[in-house]
């Protein structure tokens, strides 16, 4: 039950009712932006929401891997974010986030020029606006520990960053992502 996976698109099966996700990340909050030593990572203070199957997990933390962990149909993507969740009794939820090359990103902008300091930030800034469509399934932390039980959303569609954004990331870790492992039996669901 390891994370990363290659998700097949055309391998999933319809969303469960009980792993509904609602998203309310639409807050404007303070964060911490550090190094720390394996990616940049912003330690958010009073995060915003999910909702799965009724029990309500809060963004702790995101952070970026120089290229993406996960890959879909076998492609990776130049850069990945992870938007870590957390439930009041320990259970962790991560949103997954491509980064294709394009337009300039505000938030990354933010982010990089934010680094060892506290920055103001809104979350929902990060994702694409399509935030409906995304596969799940049941996998692990991809540092160590590599912790298992974790609930994975991955958004189909793919946010923007410039070439220079992408860069710059890289600049700190080009290579701070986990090869894809296997799904075994597992089943991705796909809304």
């Amino acid at each position: 039950m390891q994370s990363p996976i290659d998700i097949q698109s055309k391998k999933h099966v319809p969303l469960k009712g009980s792993f509904v996700l609602k998203m309310n990340e639409d807050v404007h909050t303070t964060a911490e932006v550090v190094d720390n030593g394996h990616a940049i990572q912003v330690n958010v203070k009073n995060g915003g929401k999910l909702i799965i199957g009724g029990r309500d997990y809060t963004l702790v933390q995101f952070h970026f891997h120089g290229h993406s962990e996960h890959t879909i149909d076998g492609k990776q993507y130049p850069l990945e974010g992870h938007l870590v969740h957390k439930s009041t009794d320990g259970h962790l939820a991560v949103v997954g986030v491509m980064f294709n090359e394009g337009d300039n990103n505000p938030v990354l902008d933010n982010v990089l020029g934010g680094i060892g300091r506290t920055i103001r930030i809104d979350p929902q800034d990060l994702l694409p606006k399509d935030k409906k469509h995304y596969y799940h399934y049941v996998g692990s932390l991809t540092t160590p520990p590599c912790t298992e039980g974790v609930q994975w959303y991955v958004l189909k569609a793919p946010a923007a960053a410039s070439k220079e954004q992408i860069q710059t990331m890289r600049s700190y870790y080009d290579k701070n992502f986990r090869p894809v492992q296997p799904i075994y039996e597992r089943k991705v669901e796909a809304k």
